[in-house]
């Protein structure tokens, strides 16, 4: 087991810098940037917008800025006068003194020894700005995958079991529509409902503002939690039931669950403990698309609902082409797809004892 992990994480590398490749030359290639974002003044000179694009460095090649991105800035000081000093060898001002040598503000060690560096607009540690919004949207996250998983693996069973009857057309109507229904707009319709109209329920935020600054225990503030988790689990749950439904039905025609049956074992048991326990194995498979899928929906649910995580900050990052913040949150996506999968090939050996990693 350890040695299949170990033999992924290697695989993912690659993976991982391919994806910050091809991420980062659409962010550049995309119209605007932040200059033209930070300088917005038309009185604005063009001497000033250069100044600006010099200290942020976008305006070196493409090459050089994912590098410096990548490894930091210190590759890029060179000797020029052979004084003993570092001078810079591209643009960017020089305002602070380190053991005696000119030293830019903006000087970065890269990605790879954990210096995302700053934002352009915050003016603060990309790593400040992502951990203050992670525990909101693994809050979510795990909400809303622990009721996809309950809620859909539940129902999946039930409409196998009552195959024909009324639940099970009823939940495969459902399924339909919530797959059909973009998360936007049945986010605002409930709002519109529930906490508009009815009044029963906050119509966003994580919790009610208080003087510290922030939000109580979970059980203090389950209200806030209901309709983002039930929005961003519902194309989950749908998918999951008519699955395990399809999976369900297939393990309730094979020999073991025949016999089990004939040997007078209890229909409960037979359903739950043999016919359910081995329909679980093919949707072990479904884990690793379930998280990239709940960290999708993550963007829009959190801007509906006014939720304090990476998905609002990462929308406000790309309207303002916030470079930094944009690649973290394209890092902590990757990577977390890539743990998706791996977790899904481990649960799927442990859901079938015939399957061995090693």
């Amino acid at each position: 087991m350890i040695k299949y992990i170990t033999r992924r994480l290697i695989q993912a590398v690659p993976t991982l810098i391919g994806i910050t490749i091809l991420s980062y030359v659409l962010m550049l290639a995309a119209p605007g940037g932040p200059v033209a974002a930070l300088t917005f003044d038309p009185r604005t000179s063009p001497q000033e917008r250069q100044a600006v694009a010099a200290r942020l460095g976008v305006n070196d090649p493409i090459p050089v800025q994912y590098l410096r991105w990548l490894l930091g800035d210190d590759w890029m000081r060179v000797d020029t006068d052979n004084d003993g000093l570092a001078d810079r060898a591209f643009l960017i001002p020089l305002d602070a003194d380190h053991d005696g040598e000119p030293e830019p503000p903006g000087r970065r060690k890269g990605i790879l020894r954990g210096d995302f560096g700053n934002s352009f607009f915050r003016r603060r540690p990309v790593m400040d700005v992502i951990v203050a919004r992670i525990p909101a949207t693994l809050e979510l996250g795990l909400a809303a995958l622990a009721l996809s998983l309950v809620v859909g693996v539940s129902v999946g069973v039930l409409s196998a079991v009552r195959r024909g009857g009324w639940f099970d057309n009823m939940s495969r109507v459902m399924a339909v529509i919530f797959n059909a229904v973009p998360v936007f707009w049945l986010g605002l319709i409930l709002i519109l409902i529930f906490g508009s109209r009815l009044g029963w329920l906050p119509m966003g935020s994580r919790c009610a503002p208080t003087l510290t600054g922030g939000c109580p225990p979970i059980y203090a503030r389950i209200e806030y939690l209901l309709l983002p988790t039930f929005v961003l689990a519902t194309g989950t749950i749908a998918s999951w039931s008519r699955f395990m439904r399809a999976s369900m039905l297939d393990a309730m025609g094979q020999d073991y669950v025949r016999t089990a049956h004939a040997k007078g074992l209890p229909r409960h048991t037979v359903w739950f403990k043999h016919a359910a326990r081995n329909s679980l194995i093919p949707l072990a498979t479904f884990l690793g698309p379930a998280i990239t899928t709940i960290l999708g929906g993550a963007v829009i649910t959190e801007r509906i609902f006014s939720w304090p995580g990476l998905g609002g900050i990462a929308v406000s990052s790309v309207i303002q082409q916030d470079y930094p913040v944009i690649m973290a949150v394209v890092i902590i996506s990757a990577v977390g797809t890539i743990i998706g999968f791996i977790l899904t090939d481990i649960l799927y050996a442990i859901v079938d004892p015939r399957i061995r990693l090693d």
